[in-house]
């Protein structure tokens, strides 16, 4: 045996108990011993799923910083690293009023009351009956017609009442550890729970920052539209004047009208996908659109947190979804051992204790006392089968499930991967798109210059303007893209989260 577990508590017999306890007891004993020899047979067997394997991530950049024991992803709010003071005052929503998140706390709290109700199964089932019963026979009538007369006799009616009280007592040695290993899948579910929601708050919280951080862009990128507009205004209006001094072309005029226009509809279109990352962002938050705000406000686009990313080994301590994934597997480990423990017979012991009187004062005479004791034992003999069926069930399970941990790792390190590339992609993007919204506005101020003094066409000027402003805005959302990926790093590390917060049963 592996492992053993306290006799239960056993309520102390009266005197006329006692007589007939030891030979039950040795009774009991010797049927107990005879039965724990296969019992270790029975218990799960120990098999842990082995994880694959990666001595270093293959995209990680010279120089790139490792992890270290001062980890910023451990020492708070994560998004605290973007320094934007509005982000830290709204995150935390998420953790508290998300409903998604309120769900998952709830199935928690579903899986440890499980585990409670497995546990209970260790420990004896005491009953306690009481009850009075009333009874009665019906009154018996009579007639006689002799000499002519009649006469009626009747009886009165006989009653009866009895009280009785009853206590019964029954347990189940856990002889082949099928109790235990049901506990043990239970707790090994609650742990998988408990990753759960660490991994369902974390994408929430991920998708709420990448949302504000979204907000904060379109702000931005509506700011540059309207100067913009501005801009095109002044055009517009310098092309008119120039048109009505017949010095250009009609055409000059309504290609003018073209780029304000297309420049207004920009404008309509980004604020459309403003508003609904906003309303993305409430629903995060666990409130309403219309109860929720968020008024424009500056962006930190130059602010990009480097997230330090140690080893892969680290994701397996750090990923919540790859903890699930593993306790989903000590569970169907444990699923075995109980497919296993339905080959050996079942040992029952009972006891039961009751009182009767038909007054109630005499309930608690020893004379109206009565008792009993039993030991059964009971085994399957034939089933077609169906219990070695259950056994490969089991193992069938264990095996899917090692699959889909295994598939867990590999795709968490492929998310690291992924990030760890673009972060170094999109940090040369941007500073060429820098380089190239700089340039583009040069040329936009040099063509306006030049078609002032008429010495190039309208449609120069179009296209310069054209091009530095998709310069510009191609500049935001490589900035924006930057961010976000910094945000699926914390994401694809844990952000921050490890195994040792899971709870110990």
């Amino acid at each position: 045996m592996t492992q053993g577990y306290p006799l239960p508590f056993t309520p102390a017999p009266s005197s006329r108990v006692a007589l007939a306890r030891p030979r039950v007891t040795r009774a009991a004993l010797a049927a107990a011993g005879l039965l724990a020899l296969g019992a270790c047979t029975a218990l799960a067997p120990s098999r842990k799923a082995e994880a694959p394997a990666a001595p270093r991530f293959l995209e990680t950049p010279p120089g790139w910083m490792a992890a270290a024991p001062a980890d910023t992803l451990s020492r708070g709010p994560w998004w605290t690293l973007f320094g934007d003071p509005v982000l830290d005052q709204l995150a935390p929503q998420v953790a508290v009023s998300n409903q998604n998140i309120a769900a998952a706390a709830a199935a928690v709290e579903e899986s440890r009351a499980a585990v409670r109700e497995q546990r209970a199964s260790f420990f004896p089932t005491l009953s306690l009956d009481a009850g009075v019963t009333r009874s009665g026979v019906g009154g018996k009538s009579s007639s006689s017609t002799s000499s002519g007369s009649a006469a009626a006799t009747t009886s009165a009616p006989r009653t009866s009442t009895k009280f009785s009280l009853g206590l019964g007592a029954s347990w189940e040695p856990d002889l082949w550890g099928r109790i235990a290993n049901t506990v043990s899948a239970a707790s090994a579910n609650a742990q998988a729970s408990e990753a759960d929601l660490a991994n369902a708050t974390l994408s929430a919280q991920a998708t709420f920052v990448t949302d504000y951080l979204s907000v904060r862009e379109a702000d931005a990128e509506i700011a540059t539209l309207q100067a913009t507009i501005e801009g095109y205004r002044r055009a517009l209006q310098i092309t008119q004047n120039r048109y009505a001094a017949a010095i250009a072309q009609k055409s000059d005029v309504l290609q003018a009208q073209t780029t304000l226009a297309n420049a207004q509809a920009d404008l309509a279109q980004l604020r459309q996908q403003r508003a609904q990352l906003f309303h993305a962002m409430a629903v995060l938050a666990g409130q309403a659109p219309a109860m929720f705000t968020l008024p424009a406000g500056d962006w930190n686009a130059t602010t990009v947190p480097a997230i330090p990313v140690g080893v892969p080994s680290d994701l397996l301590q750090r990923r919540p979804d790859i903890a699930a994934a593993e306790r989903k597997v000590a569970a169907a480990n444990a699923d075995i051992g109980v497919a296993r423990a339905a080959y050996f017979p079942s040992l029952t012991l009972s006891a039961d204790a009751s009182q009767g009187s038909t007054r109630l004062s005499d309930l608690f005479n020893a004379s109206s006392f009565a008792w009993s004791l039993g030991v059964s034992l009971a085994e399957t003999i034939f089933d077609g089968g169906a219990r070695t069926a259950r056994v490969e069930e089991a193992q069938a399970a264990w095996k899917q499930a090692v699959a889909q941990y295994r598939q867990t790792v590999l795709e968490a390190f492929s998310a690291v991967e992924d990030q760890l590339s673009a972060a170094a992609s999109l940090e040369e993007q941007q500073a060429l798109r820098r380089v190239a919204s700089q340039a583009a506005d040069q040329t936009e101020q040099e063509m306006q210059n030049r078609y002032k003094q008429g010495l190039v066409a309208y449609t120069d000027v179009v296209t310069a303007q054209a091009s530095a402003l998709s310069a510009r805005r191609a500049l935001m959302q490589v900035s924006l893209n930057r961010q976000t990926a910094a945000i699926d790093m914390v994401s694809a590390l844990g952000g921050g989260w490890s195994v040792e917060k899971l709870a110990k049963d």
